[in-house]
């Protein structure tokens, strides 16, 4: 806030808070408009969540569609979105994202370095909802050659481990999905990616970080290499403290910059794209359903609502604070952050069980409906907030889980001792139970009740596999259903899930510009907010992969011609020859 007179430090005419996707699109946008553009970076490291995540944006009616023989269009996205959210969502920014996508990612790829690439198999997360697609609205980074940053590719946030092979070597979703079951060519493909990482001798004397970057390092090398062309500047180490307001408009903030104190006036708008509060335990606390706890989140340790709360200091209204992008994750001894499982538990031969014993969710579904399950079944008696993972040899013989890599690629007395606490083993599934604490005769029913299921291919209680979307990452060697297998063969594990996150989706409300509202419901001049910063337009839910980043980077570029056209509209009214 100000109450007088400011002495400036610096500049700008759009100041971006944030790194991530959705901040350089934005940025990008406007200097591709003519306006003068500065970045700030919390961390030490560019990229935000968007580096740490799978890179997706979920944009129906993308150009690609037609091209890959799929059909699409503005219309059926539109009814979907709202069918899944419930109509909960109906102030216009719905139809502002769908509309506006497509045309946000032809600017990219006409104007940077970004290219994307449509996939015609992987089905939005209820495809079978009206409006609901197969395939084709998913579009994933295409791969980008950290050679092209230089040494600033050590400033990028590197992808999280359970993304890479070996904890090392960077792969694309589809190798991924190749390597998962290992499917036709798996080992020709193993070969290829060890040999891609090794060849790169230039690299590996920089940094043992791979430089065939993919998923979400992908997108941000490709818009970071973009930002160096046109010499923008992107301040590292440099927080928001406070939003300065100047005759009802937001004019600039009050920054910390190596600890040092900056006043950085934004003469056209500031765009608050900074993430959201699931590193603030106060915040936790205060808005998400308890227990919650930031150290089960999977994202960055700087996402603390910095900008959220800069955001109700002057007024902001809020909507959604009580939700995230849940998804189920496990801790690993010695990472920042925790992993995400968003495919193991689609796979054969593992549930989900509650203190109880009890299965209480279909474990293929979409990972946010996991956590919502987890809350929802809560419980003395049948505590799942956390609940276990459990799957027999078999499994451990075929699969990953988390941390572990798939023991016919490394056996258990070949872990590393950090994970040997990862993981429960025991001979039977009643030694299992009393050691994660459930109840042995509760879990020893569920297990004989799914295997007889899974025999038969058909979950009759949750219906597990039945949706073309489980069955993406199911195993498509084990028939009738490539998600269910039953659990037989001894030793038995456990791994403990807890009801983490990819993100908040809380935050300040926004309208279908981007701009902020006030309480009053007016927009606050000045001020934008995009990706976690803000009240997501997908309400509860989680329509499709990249449904996250693709609003985001949309909304970013909307901001951007918001403000665009209303300096525009300022000269006009400020030009002499109007006033004659």
């Amino acid at each position: 806030m100000s109450d007088g007179k400011i002495n400036w430090d610096d500049c700008c005419d759009v100041l971006v808070v944030g790194s991530g996707a959705g901040a350089m699109t934005a940025a990008l946008r406007a200097h591709d408009l003519g306006l003068n553009v500065l970045l700030l970076e919390k961390s030490a490291e560019y990229g935000g969540t968007s580096a740490v995540s799978g890179g997706g944006i979920w944009i129906p009616n993308n150009h690609r569609i037609a091209a890959l023989g799929g059909t699409d269009s503005v219309e059926e996205a539109i009814r979907y979105i709202k069918a899944v959210t419930h109509g909960e969502i109906d102030d216009g920014r719905i139809e502002a994202y769908v509309e506006h996508g497509r045309e946000m990612v032809e600017y990219l790829e006409r104007h940077s370095r970004v290219r994307f690439e449509a996939q015609p198999h992987y089905a939005d997360y209820y495809p079978e909802v009206e409006g609901g697609k197969p395939g084709y609205r998913s579009m994933d980074p295409q791969p980008f050659d950290a050679a092209e940053l230089g040494e600033e590719f050590l400033r990028m946030r590197p992808p999280s481990p359970g993304t890479l092979m070996m904890g090392r070597m960077a792969m694309t979703m589809k190798e991924a999905q190749v390597l998962l079951c290992r499917g036709p060519g798996w080992l020709g493909l193993t070969l290829r990616v060890i040999w891609r990482y090794w060849r790169d001798r230039e690299g590996r004397r920089l940094s043992r970080r791979d430089r065939f970057l993919t998923l979400g390092n992908a997108l941000i090398g490709a818009l970071r290499a973009s930002l160096l062309d046109r010499a923008l500047p992107l301040w590292l180490n440099c927080a928001l403290e406070e939003l300065i307001v100047e005759d009802g408009r937001v004019s600039g903030v009050l920054a910390s910059r190596e600890g040092r104190p900056l006043r950085i006036k934004a003469r056209h708008g500031v765009i608050l794209a900074a993430g959201g509060f699931e590193r603030n335990q106060a915040m936790r606390e205060q808005y998400l359903p308890q227990p919650s706890l930031t150290t089960w989140s999977a994202t960055p340790p700087n996402n603390t609502g910095d900008a959220i709360r800069a955001g109700q200091a002057i007024g902001a209204n809020t909507a959604l604070m009580g939700h995230s992008w849940w998804a189920p994750t496990t801790h690993v001894a010695g990472e920042e952050k925790q992993r995400a499982l968003f495919v193991e538990r689609t796979l054969p031969g593992c549930v989900l069980v509650n203190s109880a014993g009890q299965r209480f969710v279909n474990e293929a579904a979409p990972y946010t409906d996991i956590v919502y399950a987890m809350y929802a079944n809560n419980r003395e008696g049948a505590v799942s907030v956390p609940c276990w993972m459990v799957f027999d040899a078999e499994f451990r013989r075929k699969y990953p889980c988390g941390a572990l890599l798939p023991g016919y690629a490394q056996p258990d007395w070949q872990l590393p001792k950090h994970l040997r606490g990862y993981f429960h083993k025991a001979a039977s599934l009643e030694a299992l139970a009393g050691q994660i604490g459930v109840d042995p005769a509760g879990l020893a029913r569920s297990v004989e009740r799914f295997n007889a299921m899974a025999v038969q291919g058909r979950d009759e209680d949750f219906h597990k596999g039945e949706s073309l979307f489980d069955r993406y990452y199911g195993d498509p060697n084990v028939q009738p259903n490539p998600c269910l297998a039953p659990l037989h063969k001894g030793p038995f594990y456990a791994v403990r899930i807890d009801a983490g996150d990819i993100g908040t989706k809380g935050g300040l409300l926004t309208d279908v510009h981007a701009r902020v509202l006030h309480v009053d419901g007016q927009p606050i001049a000045g001020l934008y907010a995009i990706g976690n910063s803000a009240a997501s337009m997908m309400g509860r839910t989680y329509p499709g992969a990249g449904s996250t980043i693709g609003p985001a980077m949309t909304f970013g570029y909307l901001a951007a011609n918001h403000i665009k056209n209303q300096s525009l509209m300022i000269q006009r009214l400020s030009s002499p020859s109007l006033l004659t």
